[in-house]
């Protein structure tokens, strides 16, 4: 594709699709079928209802398992399967995880469900110690599978009405895409220690055998490293890519110097550039202070900046121009570009593509909208907060 700017750029899905086989070395698969899950009220009772309907097996990783109704619901569906034969393999980050329900644990355990922890206290390496598995993967039967940024908690179980209901984004894929998703679950339980391999395989069929009828999906899956990933080739490329209109939703907006400089350049060169962040409920103070850093730049080169009032927003989505679709587990920041195992998906389907701009729309209708002539005024207090966020920058 070519980066300069036109008058009149091209949106051709094919540039698209070849600017990110060709840069990431991952081909897109075709004939998926997308299912767009917004918030917990719709989110939980898609997975619990196709974990209950499992008839072979069922493969589940989550970075967060915390307390509450759902928790128990959905440890409940999974031991019921388990019990009745179906091979039930659950990861959970050993840090992430660590105040999951002793009474679910023990059901599962006692129902026959497989059970990893990923990187355990007690054999953390301290070069290990802070890199995480930050994915969140259900696959079902291999043919079924959910991704996005919802974890296994009371605080996802709304319709993001009040604070206590965060604002979420998951999705529900069938088609050759689960197969990316299983990859992903399987490279950290071999890395937990467990057999991961079957002595039988079943595959993802094509949803739909013509491409033009189906969705093209390419799955990207990083490993915990330090200081950089694929996450942010991935960022960095769709900036690069963006012609006209580039939107973002973030749980967490800490981006790096590298990344802060290319949304401004882009901002000066046309791109219309908005970001929709946490406003007042968060629950990474870090996060926030770490993100105030970078206001006044983004701001001064035309980038839009804005915060979400009626809970803690926690989706992740990336919009380029009308084309490229972006989401996962990851977010706009230090950790999932170059800490965390994170797992995203790039969707070149215009029904999902739509839907997404009109959720966009709605959440920006509930968000502050943060202008550089506010900013200026910010007090003292604000301006130390965000000096002393420098030095944390790289946990948030």
């Amino acid at each position: 594709m070519n980066t300069s700017n036109s008058s009149s750029p091209s949106h051709d899905p094919r540039d698209y699709r070849r600017a990110l086989e060709g840069t990431l070395g991952i081909p897109f698969t075709t004939g998926n079928r997308i299912e767009r899950l917004v918030n917990g009220i719709r989110i939980f009772p898609a997975m619990i209802d196709t974990v209950a309907a499992a008839q072979s097996s069922i493969d589940f990783l989550t970075f967060i398992y915390w307390q509450g109704e759902v928790a128990e619901r959905f440890g409940h569906a999974l031991a019921e399967r388990a019990r009745a034969g179906v091979r039930v393999r659950i990861l959970l980050d050993s840090f992430g995880a660590h105040s999951m329900p002793k009474d679910v644990l023990a059901e599962l355990e006692q129902a026959g469900a497989q059970i990893a922890w990923f990187r355990p206290a007690v054999r953390w390496r301290f070069w290990q110690a802070d890199n995480r598995t930050h994915r969140k993967i259900l696959v079902v039967d291999n043919r079924i599978g959910f991704t996005g940024g919802v974890g296994i908690a009371a605080e996802w179980d709304g319709d993001a009405r009040e604070p206590n209901e965060w604002r979420e984004t998951h999705f529900r894929l069938t088609g050759p895409v689960v197969d990316g998703l299983r990859g992903a679950f399987l490279s950290n339980w071999v890395e937990a220690g467990e057999r991961g391999f079957d002595d039988s395989w079943t595959f993802s069929d094509p949803e739909i055998t013509e491409e033009k009828n189906g969705a093209l999906i390419q799955v990207l899956r990083t490993s915990a490293a330090v200081n950089y990933s694929d996450i942010a080739t991935l960022f960095r490329l769709v900036i690069s890519l963006a012609r006209h209109r580039l939107r973002i939703t973030t749980g967490y907006f800490v981006p790096d110097t590298a990344t802060i400089d290319m949304l401004c350049n882009a901002a000066r060169r046309g791109v219309d550039i908005e970001v929709l962040m946490p406003g007042p409920y968060t629950d990474s103070r870090v996060a926030r202070a770490a993100a105030d850093d970078a206001y006044q730049p983004l701001l001064e080169a035309g980038v839009k900046l804005y915060r979400y009032q009626p809970t803690m927003l926690h989706a992740k989505i990336v919009l380029v121009d009308d084309v490229v679709a972006i989401s996962g587990s990851a977010n706009f920041n230090h950790r999932s570009m170059g800490k965390d195992d994170e797992i995203a998906i790039a969707m070149i389907d215009p029904p999902t593509f739509a839907a997404l701009d009109t959720d966009f729309d709605d959440d920006r209708a509930r968000c502050h909208q943060v202008t550089l002539e506010n900013w200026q005024k910010r007090g003292v207090f604000q301006r130390i907060k965000e000096y002393l966020s420098r030095i944390l920058k790289p946990q948030a």
